[in-house]
C-alpha cells in the first residue's frame, strides 16, 4: 500500500524535475486523483488495523492468535479495500461534474483533489462538500479508533510491574505511533486547513510530509 501511495505521485514529481516540463493531461490527472484517493485511504484504514494488532497484542497477549485469526485478517483488509475504492470512485464522480477553463496551473507538484476542486470554473457545493467532508470523515473516524486502542495500551503498560515489560511494550508501537502522528497531523492539516484558508506552499509542504516522508 505504501510503495503504491508512494509510487502516484513521486515518480511523475520527479520526470516533471528532470525534463523541466509540469504538464500533466486531463486523464492523467484524474488517473492520478482516483489512484492517490485509493491508496491514500487503504493506508488510512490499514494505520487502524495496525493498531488494533497492537491492542490485541498488548491488552489481551494470551488470545492473540486466537482474535486475529486468518479470517479476521482476511476480513479487515477485505473491508479496507473496499470502502477505500468506494470512496475514490465517489470522489472521481464528483470531480468528473466539474468544468475547467484552458490552460489551468495546479501550484502543487501532483493533482490532489481539494487543489483541482478549487481551479475549476464550476461552482458545485455538494462537490466541494464532499471533497472536504468525506476524507475527514474517514480519516477522523479511523483515528478514533487508534487512539481508543493506544488508550488501552497506556493503561494496560501503566499496569505493568515491570520496567522493561513496559519498555519492550511501548517499543512496538514507537514506529506506528510515528507514522500516525505524521500522517494524520499533514493529511488532516491539508483537508482541515484548505477548506478555510488557501496556501498553495503549506499545501504542499504538509502533502509532501504524508505522502513521502511517512
Amino acid at each position: 500500500a505504501d510503495i503504491c501511495f508512494t509510487s502516484t505521485t513521486v515518480p511523475k514529481m520527479l520526470v516533471n524535475i528532470q525534463t523541466q516540463s509540469k504538464v500533466i493531461t486531463y486523464t492523467g490527472c484524474i488517473t492520478q486523483i482516483y489512484l492517490f484517493l485509493l491508496f491514500a485511504e487503504l493506508d488510512n484504514f490499514l494505520l487502524a488495523v495496525m493498531a488494533y494488532d497492537r491492542f490485541v497484542a498488548i491488552c489481551d497477549p494470551l488470545h492473540y492468535t486466537v482474535i486475529m485469526n486468518p479470517w479476521l485478517c482476511g476480513l479487515l483488509l477485505l473491508g479496507s479495500w473496499t470502502v477505500s475504492v468506494l470512496h475514490a470512485l465517489l470522489q472521481i464522480f464528483m470531480a468528473l461534474q466539474l468544468s475547467f477553463c484552458t490552460d489551468l496551473e495546479i501550484p502543487h507538484f501532483f493533482c490532489e483533489l481539494n487543489e483541482v476542486v478549487q481551479i475549476a470554473c464550476s461552482e458545485n457545493f455538494l462537490n466541494d462538500l464532499v471533497v472536504y467532508f468525506a476524507p475527514v470523515l474517514l480519516a477522523t473516524g479511523s483515528l478514533t479508533g487508534i487512539l481508543y486502542s493506544y488508550s488501552k495500551i497506556v493503561s494496560t503498560i501503566h499496569g505493568m510491574s515491570s520496567a522493561q515489560g513496559r519498555s519492550k511494550a511501548f517499543s512496538t508501537c514507537a514506529s506506528h505511533l510515528s507514522v500516525v502522528s505524521l500522517f494524520y497531523g499533514t493529511g488532516l492539516g491539508v483537508y482541515v486547513g484548505s477548506a478555510r484558508v488557501h496556501s498553495s506552499h503549506s499545501t504542499a509542504a504538509a502533502s509532501v510530509m504524508y505522502t513521502v516522508v511517512t
